[in-house]
C-alpha cells in the first residue's frame, strides 16, 4: 500500500502516475487552500487531485476542468460581483452539492468519497481533516486568504508571515492517519513545501505518525536549485525563513523523511542533505507529459517500495 501527501497543481501529476502504476494508493489531501466562496465551499486541491484522475482536469491550466464555460462567472461580473476566483460552470456543481451536503450534516470526508465515486476512481482521496483549515498570507496591504493572496493579488504584496488558522482546533482524519501507519511506503509529492504539504504535516497526529515511519518516508523536491517547478514554492520557503533549494526542502522535511528525490542537476546539495540522516537519488523530476510521470513514479516504487 503507497499513502501520497498531496496539494494541487503541484501533486496532481504524481497522483496520475502513481494511480496508473499501483493498485493500493490512498491519497492525503491538503484542506488548508479551502474557501467559502459565493455562499459555496470550494476545496481547490481536492478537486484539482479528483479531476486529474477521472482524467477530466485542465491540463493547460492545472485545474479546473477541460472544455468548461464560465458563464455564471459572466453573469457575476454583469451583476457587479467578485470574479477572480476562476470557477467553470461544471466545477460549480461539485461546489454547489458539497455545499448542500455539508448544510445537511454530511464530513468532508464523506463527501469527497461518494464524488469519488461518483466519477468511479479507484483510488482513495482523502482530506487531510474534516474540520476547516486555511492558510493565511499575512501581508503589507494586510492580512488574507491565500487564494486571495495568489490568485487575487497574484502574489505581488510583500509577505510578512504564513500561518495556518485553525490547525490547533482541527483534528486529523483518522483514516488518514491510518493509511500512514499501514502503508509500506509514504510519498510526499513535489508540492508547495509551505501552502501544499505544510498544513498536512503540521497536523500533530498525523506527523506524530510520520515520525514513527521516517524510515518509510521519501519525499520528491519541488525545486531544482533554487526554482520551483511549478507555484510559489521558493518565494513562501523564503519568506518562512527556509533556504529556497533542495536542501532547504530536506531541513523542512528533516523529522519526517529519511529519503529525498532530487533532479540530476543538484549534486551539489547531496552534501548538506547528507549531514541531516537524509539520503538522496537522483533522477529526472520534470514531468512535462504521462510518460514522464510514470517515469518518476516507476523509479519512485521500484526504489523505495519493500526496501
Amino acid at each position: 500500500m503507497i499513502t501520497l501527501l498531496a496539494g494541487g497543481t503541484g501533486s496532481v501529476k504524481m497522483a496520475r502516475g502513481l494511480s496508473k502504476i499501483s493498485e493500493d494508493l490512498a491519497i492525503i489531501s491538503n484542506i488548508a487552500d479551502n474557501l467559502w466562496l459565493h455562499g459555496l465551499y470550494v476545496c481547490p486541491d481536492i478537486d484539482t487531485i479528483t479531476y486529474g484522475l477521472a482524467d477530466i482536469l485542465d491540463k493547460d491550466r492545472g485545474w479546473g476542468i477541460a472544455g468548461d464555460s464560465f458563464m455564471f462567472l459572466e453573469q457575476m461580473k454583469t451583476l457587479g460581483q467578485e470574479y477572480w476566483f476562476r470557477i467553470g460552470d461544471r466545477d460549480l456543481a461539485i461546489h454547489l452539492v458539497r455545499t448542500n451536503l455539508l448544510k445537511e450534516g454530511k464530513s468532508l470526508s464523506s463527501i469527497t468519497e461518494w464524488i469519488r465515486k461518483k466519477f468511479s476512481i479507484s483510488t482513495r482521496i482523502l482530506p487531510a481533516s474534516d474540520s476547516h483549515i486555511e492558510t493565511r498570507i499575512e501581508t503589507t496591504q494586510g492580512d488574507m486568504h491565500i487564494q486571495e493572496y495568489w490568485v487575487k493579488n497574484h502574489a505581488k504584496p510583500e509577505i510578512k508571515g504564513i500561518r495556518y488558522e485553525g490547525i490547533k482546533e482541527a483534528n486529523a482524519s483518522t483514516k488518514a492517519v491510518e493509511f500512514i501507519r499501514n502503508s509500506d511506503l509514504v510519498v510526499i509529492a513535489p508540492g508547495n513545501p509551505i501552502s501544499s504539504i505544510g498544513p498536512i504535516i503540521s497536523m500533530p497526529s498525523i506527523r506524530k505518525e510520520l515520525e514513527s515511519r521516517k524510515r518509510d518516508v521519501v519525499a520528491i523536491s519541488p525545486l531544482i536549485g533554487n526554482s520551483a517547478l511549478s507555484g510559489p514554492a521558493s518565494k513562501y520557503m523564503e519568506a518562512m525563513g527556509i533556504e529556497s533549494s533542495p536542501y532547504g526542502v530536506a531541513l523542512h522535511y528533516e523529522d519526517i523523511v529519511s529519503n529525498l528525490v532530487i533532479s540530476e542537476f543538484d549534486a551539489e546539495y547531496e552534501k548538506k542533505i547528507h549531514s541531516l540522516g537524509i539520503k538522496t537519488h537522483k533522477t529526472n523530476i520534470v514531468m512535462q507529459n504521462v510518460q514522464d510521470e510514470i517515469q518518476l513514479c516507476n523509479y519512485i516504487i521500484n526504489k523505495f517500495n519493500n526496501a
